[in-house]
């Protein structure tokens, strides 16, 4: 019998009923302060909307809150508020350093856990830690600003605020009786050895989109908020329909007091003080820090309410508060009887169940652990994201709109070129707070783990970005709100060829899907094809492709020196790109002759490239002293080659194919086309592996398609594994260590620059906050590494054995190099023998306090040297690849299948067949 979940995922799917248990969930954003979006076409996010003025300022594009919900539009919104009587503010939404703060760019100050989720958010839990003493505000800005870019951010576990248990774990559950009844139970605990007081606001809020004039689609009637009962209030919206909103009596047996204020922008902030008006944005504020009277409104009416509540908590005891929200169809007969904490109950038992379900045998319990963890933080940070350009670029400052035509000679405004965008969907970000708007490529290695924990939503998050409405009319991908013009690696056909393998069943793949995604990808193909390739040679120039900070020049604007970048990466990445669409052409192939000749089309692409990279006459990208392959700076008709060892020289590796015989037998004339190159060019095989053929298999041999030779792997491997270069104790370098003691150095008009390793955060600003490719360990690009070394060892097995770590004397195949990165890249979130998990770096008492020792986050990327989390630190999307990762580990001992097409050893649990 499937577990409920997965009965969900596909009733849904398959649009079987009326429900829609997907309609609410986490999607509330923790950061819409600071945005581009509400910020204008010309002004700086960061100054233009300030964590200050969230409290009184009204939002445009979305909405923010504190481990909040809303409906997959955001127009109800439901989010905790708390007041320990000693902060300046009222805590509604999440506090940050913003980019020019930080010491390391943007930075979030606050302790908080995503704890579980299942893919309907039929259930969910997650934990907020609410110090006691005063929120250290000015303190976490001022030791941050006194920082220098050498020293480590100053965190809010540094400030001592939690010393002595002094502070609240507010622990918050959401389980759904029925797809649209809500139930919500917030348990507070004092950790502290005194009682604590404490006020707790849960509030419910519509969007505003009655505001904003003729550039929004304004509602014919406002949305309302109003009391019916003492516990009961009826939410009415146009679109979204009809609920009722209940609070329980508190943990002294009272009924809240009901405050109720208008979500509108407090405009006496800014204007003069006698004419303050009630019921504003911040009238919960005003009304309970600052005890001003006449700010709520006097009627039980508007478009935001909180249920008051104020308790003292027991020392080392907790407090609990039950709410729920239904609407009109699905009313419970008792809001608050037996039948809440059952509904609880069994929310939780089918949340068990899942997580079990995706399980590989073998796992130990923190490894479980870590997973759960993992995959629910990746279903918290789902978000609700609204950007519609043209609407945009008219609005101005904080009122109402009108034009800003550029003037002539002025820069264009940001994201002009993108008119076409229209953006308000539910889509997987990489961490709501830190960056709660998408970025291409993150978002398509989201899709892997995903696969696994939620394959409709995966599917559907990989066709979306192929949309009309956000792929450029030229073919680019958007890269991120910042600059949508700006070039993430071209990762997306790989990630939808990899859903599909992972999503499919034996005898039943989803052909739909995967035709759907190729004709897209064609489109994106063709616009890196006729705008990446500066000179026509099929060597590419992409821009900074996400690799900020990697090397000497910042690569998404011209060069200081004057001529192009023929960049390693960017040639690698598009030979990716064609191995993917290879692999998805020969599937589409079988049973449809037409997709022969995309086949035919991307393998002589494919070739092209590795030609022009591996060129012998000077103008290629290897090395041949060094043996690695380096960006050369083209100049005064030069090729200068840039001499770092970096990740860039390493993406070449990632580029390789399995073909199967048995697959080219099946197309006649790919085969036809295919033996005519091989006859014609034998001159490829001095420097690539070109359909080198393993004939002693028993399904009638295999061919191996890659960018390096034999030899050539070789060599690079031989850096990869060495200790003193790429292999870290946690997974691969982003650049070698040996540029620790031999930095490269370039003079450029009397200057020197300098890339020197740093395994942690850069001491260089060239693109800006904590971008970082200089040394740490990044989850992606590792990921990426492992499937390659499967597919070379799919294809050499036992003849290919090598140094791991290199001079050790310890020789190893591919497949167990794979797993030893695997190994290592587990190590930084696993309990070591002192208890320590090395990604998560706390003071001596709180890695040893149970009430912390277990909570895991899952940052950017890593210290390569301690494994300290750095940058982002909250379920940053990619990161999440942690969970297949040990999955894999887990399920290694079990037989492995071959695929019948091409690339990546695919475990047979990947294949598995979940639903009936």
């Amino acid at each position: 019998m499937p577990e409920p979940e997965w009965e969900r995922l596909v009733s849904e799917s398959r649009r079987e009923s009326g429900a829609n248990w997907k309609r609410w969930g986490p999607y509330l954003a923790e950061r819409q302060w600071g945005t581009v979006r509400e910020s204008t076409a010309d002004g700086d996010p960061w100054l233009n909307f300030t964590h200050e003025e969230a409290t009184w300022r009204t939002y445009r594009w979305g909405e923010d809150g504190l481990l909040g919900i809303c409906d997959r539009q955001c127009r109800l919104c439901f989010g905790l508020a708390l007041w320990n009587g000693k902060d300046p503010i009222l805590k509604e939404r999440l506090f940050g350093l913003t980019g020019p703060e930080g010491n390391h760019g943007e930075d979030v100050k606050e302790a908080y856990y995503y704890l579980d989720s299942t893919p309907s958010h039929s259930y969910l839990k997650a934990l907020y830690k609410y110090p006691q003493a005063e929120f250290p505000y000015a303190q976490l800005r001022e030791e941050n600003a006194r920082r220098s870019r050498e020293e480590p951010e100053y965190e809010l576990t540094n400030t001592g605020i939690f010393d002595e248990g002094r502070y609240f774990d507010v622990q918050i559950e959401y389980a759904k009786a029925a797809d649209e009844d809500i139930l919500i139970r917030v348990t507070i605990f004092n950790r502290g050895p005194e009682d604590a007081p404490l006020h707790f606001l849960p509030s419910w809020w519509f969007r505003n989109t009655w505001s904003w004039g003729s550039t929004f689609d304004r509602p014919d009637e406002k949305p309302s908020l109003s009391q019916v009962a003492d516990n009961q209030l009826v939410a009415k919206h146009e679109t979204l329909g009809e609920f009722q909103l209940y609070a329980d009596a508190g943990p002294d047996g009272a009924l809240p007091q009901w405050l109720f204020t208008e979500n509108e922008t407090n405009t006496w902030r800014f204007d003069d003080p006698e004419s303050r008006r009630p019921s504003c944005k911040d009238a919960f504020h005003l009304a309970v820090v600052d005890g001003i009277e006449g700010v709520i409104n006097p009627r039980p009416k508007g478009t935001k309410t909180a249920a008051h509540f104020q308790c003292t908590v027991p020392a080392g005891d907790s407090v609990q508060f039950r709410l729920r929200m239904s609407a009109v169809d699905e009313l419970p007969v008792e809001a608050f009887g037996a039948g809440f904490d059952d509904a609880f109950k069994q929310r939780i038992k089918e949340a068990d169940r899942y997580a079990e379900s995706l399980v590989s045998p073998g796992l130990s319990v923190d490894e479980q652990q870590v997973m759960r963890q993992a995959d629910a933080g990746l279903l918290w940070t789902k978000q609700f994201y609204h950007y519609v350009i043209p609407r945009w670029l008219q609005a101005s400052g904080k009122g109402e709109t009108k034009p800003t035509p550029a003037s002539p000679g002025a820069p264009s405004p940001r994201n002009a070129d993108w008119g076409h965008l229209y953006n308000r969907n539910i889509i997987s970000m990489p961490d709501k707070w830190e960056y709660p708007w998408y970025a291409a490529w993150d978002s398509a290695f989201h899709l892997i783990p995903f696969s696994k924990i939620d394959p409709y939503f995966a599917k559907e998050q990989a066709i979306l970005f192929l949309r009309e409405w956000y792929m450029h009319p030229n073919g680019q991908l958007p890269a991120y709100e910042w600059n949508f013009s700006d070039v993430n690696p071209p990762v997306h056909a790989w990630a939808c060829w990899r859903v599909y393998q992972m999503t499919a069943s034996n005898g039943d793949r989803d052909r739909n899907f995967l035709e759907r995604v190729f004709q897209k990808l064609l489109i994106n193909f063709t616009w890196w094809v006729n705008r990446k390739d500066i000179r026509g040679k099929h060597v590419f120039s992409g821009g900074f492709l996400g690799l900020d900070n990697i090397g000497i020049f910042d690569r998404s604007k011209p060069l200081p020196t004057g001529g192009h970048l023929e960049q390693a990466d960017g040639t690698a990445w598009m030979a990716f790109f064609c191995s993917s669409m290879l692999s998805i052409a020969f599937e589409l192939a079988d049973g449809n002759p037409a997709y022969e000749d995309m086949a035919s089309k991307f393998f002589e692409h494919y070739v092209s490239i590795a030609e022009a990279m591996n060129s012998l006459d000077g103008t290629g990208l290897w090395d041949e002293e060094d043996g690695f392959y380096y960006d050369h700076l083209h100049l005064d008709g030069r090729s200068i080659p840039l001499k770092i060892r970096s990740i860039v020289g390493l993406i070449p590796l990632f580029t390789v194919d399995v073909i199967f015989d048995k697959t080219i037998d099946k197309l006649p004339g790919f085969r036809k086309r295919m033996d005519w190159f091989l006859k014609s060019r034998p001159d490829l095989a001095k420097f690539m592996t070109y359909m080198e053929r393993d004939s002693e298999t028993s399904d009638g041999g295999h061919r191996l398609l890659a960018i390096p030779t034999r030899d050539r792997l070789m060599r690079m491997l031989r850096y990869l594994l060495d200790e003193d270069e790429f292999l870290s104790n946690y997974g691969i370098r982003s650049l070698s260590k040996y540029h620790e003691e031999h930095p490269f150095e370039y003079e450029l008009n009397g200057e020197m620059l300098r890339v020197q390793y740093q395994p942690a955060e850069s001491d260089s600003g060239l693109f800006g906050g904590n971008s970082n490719w200089r040394g740490p360990i990044w989850f992606p690009l590792n990921y990426l590494l492992i499937e390659a070394l499967e597919r070379y060892h799919m294809f050499y097995g036992k003849s290919l054995r090598v140094e791991c770590p290199t001079r050790s004397g310890n020789y190893m195949d591919l497949q167990e190099v794979a797993d030893e990165i695997r190994k290592r890249l587990s190590k930084l979130f696993l309990s070591n023998e002192e208890g320590d998990r090395p990604s998560y770096a706390r003071t001596d008492v709180l890695l040893n306090d149970p009430h912390w020792r277990d909570l895991v986050l899952f940052y950017e990327y890593f210290d390569a040297e301690t494994g300290r989390g750095l940058g982002a630190s909250h379920q940053t999307g990619w990161t999440a690849l942690i969970s297949p990762i040990l999955g894999t580990l887990a399920s290694r001992c079990q037989p492995q299948q071959e695929s019948d097409a091409t690339s990546s050893a695919i475990n047979p649990e990947e294949v598995k067949h979940r639903f009936s």
